[in-house]
């Protein structure tokens, strides 16, 4: 099973969610982040979302950003996007029905259509990276129960 998290720059909320449910799926499980801009390719994530993430014991530190492109389409199970910039970004790129099927908002997966968007902490202080943590996972444990329940 391969799982792709996808935010707009991949520095903040998508490397985040793979580093949550990568602490909740078996090993066998691969879990990647992209983001729909390029302009911070190459680069480690946020240094508060590092922080944020090693306050619960989560070392994403080697992660670097990347854009999506249209092979990881093809190549990934599912494609959860944290906004509906970012669903509407990716969901252009599908070639195919198949391909869409794969592609959904984060927050579906918590039933909540009220707040169908993970807020951006970019902008924010620590107190929104780690209200950010706490929404990615809750939504990731759920991710990992459904593809757990669904793959055994």
């Amino acid at each position: 099973m391969k799982i792709l998290m996808v935010c707009l720059g991949n520095i903040c909320r998508s490397p985040l969610a793979e580093g949550i449910l990568k602490t909740k799926v078996p090993e066998n499980f691969f879990v990647d982040s992209a983001g729909t801009i390029s302009m911070h390719e190459g680069e480690h994530p946020d240094k508060r979302a590092i922080k944020t993430a090693a306050n619960h014991d989560i070392d994403i530190s080697k992660q670097r950003s990347r854009p999506i492109t249209k092979a990881d389409l093809e190549k990934f199970d599912k494609i959860y996007c944290m906004d509906i910039d970012v669903f509407e970004d990716v969901i252009s790129k599908a070639e195919n029905e198949e391909q869409r099927q794969k592609i959904s908002l984060f927050m579906e997966i918590l039933g909540d259509h009220e707040n169908a968007e993970v807020p951006d902490p970019y902008w924010g202080g620590m107190d929104d990276f780690e209200n950010v943590f706490q929404i990615l996972d809750k939504g990731c444990s759920k991710i990992a129960t459904q593809l757990l329940t669904h793959n055994s």
